[in-house]
């Protein structure tokens, strides 16, 4: 396990988390369980802790979440006003083996005050007419939402493949994918794929081939960091599954890479279990706890998993 990997962290108060603990993280982590059960708002509470060293990366994390839950609403709008994004939030707490994070949004007598606190240091406050907003995201921090990447994202990620000389080995994991396909190239300003010897813009091919490649492309992006997915087979015929974990498995150990993911597929949780022989992986599933109405979370390692999906067991990911 890498120093920067989660290895626990308690939600103290985002969202639906109230006292919510989850331990034993590996390097590969696959939530599930049901509709609206928290799974999006726990990837988006621990992005935002591992992100948050100040109030600006604090309110610029909280942004980023916020504009991806508002993607179509504001798409092709223009922001007029930042604040109703980063002001949606006004407690959050976390604590977790690498820090304690706390944020209120004061809003006293017409004054509105951003008060932030890691670890033990004083709280720093910030007047909301002061506050200067940014897009300072980090760098090796990465989040696909259910919507997949934009193109401008995807050529973004694109620019680490290229980086480290790995265009070869992106194209042979795209021909594993589809064997019609030779390669991968941004051309100008846009994503493209040959397709019997013509450069095809990639939304002619459909979601799930630009979501395969915004995944290769995003792990390479999250060298030494993490990466979320939310909903990590949108998009993904079932049998190509094990294919996309395959090389998850294999790329985040290159890169040293944590990753979170998503799902409500049943089929896409056996294809996990199958490729994590080794145990790099574990499953947790979120559900209710009806007597308390509280959600809590079961982990099931390779063997828990695999008794569960070949006995009957009920595995949510429905």
């Amino acid at each position: 396990m890498g120093e920067h990997f989660l290895q626990w962290i308690n939600i103290i108060d985002f969202k639906c988390f109230h006292e919510f603990e989850v331990k034993d993280f590996h390097r590969i982590n696959l939530i599930g369980g049901k509709n609206n059960i928290g799974k999006t708002a726990f990837l988006e509470a621990s992005l935002i802790h591992l992100n948050a060293k100040d109030n600006p990366s604090f309110l610029a994390s909280v942004f980023w979440i916020k504009f991806a839950r508002e993607n179509i609403n504001v798409l092709g709008k223009p922001i007029k006003d930042y604040k109703i994004f980063y002001e949606s939030i006004k407690y959050y707490k976390t604590q977790s083996n690498i820090k304690t994070i706390e944020f209120k949004l004061i809003d006293a007598d017409g004054i509105k005050e951003y008060c932030f606190k890691l670890d033990d240091d004083d709280e720093k406050k910030i007047n909301s007419n002061d506050f200067s907003f940014t897009t300072n995201y980090p760098v090796s921090i990465h989040y696909i939402d259910n919507f997949g990447l934009s193109d401008n994202e995807l050529i973004k990620f694109y620019s680490s493949i290229q980086a480290n000389d790995h265009e070869s080995k992106l194209n042979d994991l795209i021909r594993n994918f589809d064997s019609n396909i030779d390669s991968f190239k941004v051309i100008g300003d846009k994503p493209q794929c040959k397709f019997q010897g013509e450069y095809i813009d990639i939304t002619e091919f459909g979601d799930g081939l630009k979501h395969y490649i915004s995944i290769i492309c995003a792990l390479y992006a999250s060298e030494n960091g993490q990466l979320f997915i939310d909903e990590i087979d949108n998009g993904i015929h079932y049998t190509q599954l094990k294919n996309i974990w395959k090389l998850i498995f294999e790329i985040s150990k290159e890169v040293n890479c944590q990753v979170f993911a998503t799902t409500h597929s049943k089929e896409c949780i056996e294809a996990f279990n199958e490729v994590n022989s080794k145990n790099d992986g574990a499953y947790f599933e979120f559900y209710r706890n009806k007597k308390k109405n509280t959600i809590s979370v079961m982990k099931r390692d390779h063997e828990q998993l695999n008794y569960s999906l070949t006995h009957g067991g009920e595995v949510r990911g429905e």
